[in-house]
């Protein structure tokens, strides 16, 4: 259980659970009858986590969880370094492939010298792409940060999101940002906040728009083959996935990204 130590981390803690929950609504608000199951974790250095999965007719996997965990040195540090750390983190892989996977993060670390925020979310078409939500998914990210900071943090994703290997962006884009600190707690929050807030909108009307599209055995198999290059670059390359084995994490919720089906 996550013991609180401030009120600054109960803030936090209560507006992740809050947009946890937020999405899971919309989510389930496009399935017929499949809900969310929710299993608890505990973390062995403190803090732990829930895991919340879907497996319906639209999703046909889908995970969005929180975690807030704490530990005595961070990932990739070599000296003792106590930590907080609490996020919520979610994936989707639609049975319909002309619906695209979504994957959105937004986090909060501190340490005894520091803090930062990160997180964004980003859009992949599995072989699917469509110009109106590429434009929809980046004008919503453009609406919640401001101009300066969405072609900022678009170019990150751009150079995050690259899977260097097949020499190509993992998708679309999106909104990428990590050790964000300018000075000013409150504002650095609210835009973390905005972005979060902005998820739901940035994705819904898309999948409201795909949701009945009529697909072919040939058009799942293309679906499958590319979910093959997203769990490479997860597995290869992903921070948030390293971040989370490291520090001890629990692997079925560091997993979840994990599409139900791949090939190669």
């Amino acid at each position: 259980m996550l013991q609180i130590e401030s009120e600054k981390e109960e803030k936090i803690v209560h507006d992740l659970k809050t947009l946890k929950s937020d999405i899971i609504a919309a989510f389930e608000s496009l399935e017929p009858e499949a809900r969310f199951e929710r299993k608890e974790w505990d973390h062995h250095s403190g803090g732990g986590g829930e895991i919340s999965t879907i497996r319906g007719d639209v999703f046909e996997k889908g995970a969005v969880n929180w975690s807030g965990v704490r530990g005595e040195k961070l990932p990739f540090k070599e000296e003792p370094d106590p930590f907080f750390a609490t996020g919520v983190s979610l994936i989707t892989h639609m049975h319909n492939p002309f619906m695209p996977t979504v994957h959105m993060n937004v986090r909060y670390i501190q340490t005894e010298k520091r803090s930062w925020f990160g997180g964004g979310y980003d859009l992949t078409p599995m072989g699917f792409e469509d110009d109106n939500d590429t434009y929809h998914f980046h004008s919503v990210a453009k609406e919640a940060l401001g101009e300066e900071l969405y072609e900022r943090f678009s170019k990150d994703a751009a150079e995050y999101f690259y899977i260097k290997h097949w020499h190509k962006e993992r998708g679309v884009g999106g909104i990428f940002f990590d050790y964000y600190n300018t000075g000013d707690f409150d504002q650095d929050y609210a835009m973390w906040k905005s972005v979060g807030s902005s998820f739901i909108e940035a994705i819904l009307p898309i999948y409201k728009r795909k949701i009945d599209f009529p697909y072919t055995p040939e058009d799942k198999a293309l679906q499958n083959r590319l979910r093959a290059h997203y769990v490479e670059f997860n597995l290869l390359y992903d921070r948030g996935t390293k971040f989370g084995f490291l520090s001890g994490g629990n692997p079925e919720a560091i997993l979840c990204s994990m599409p139900p089906t791949a090939t190669w």
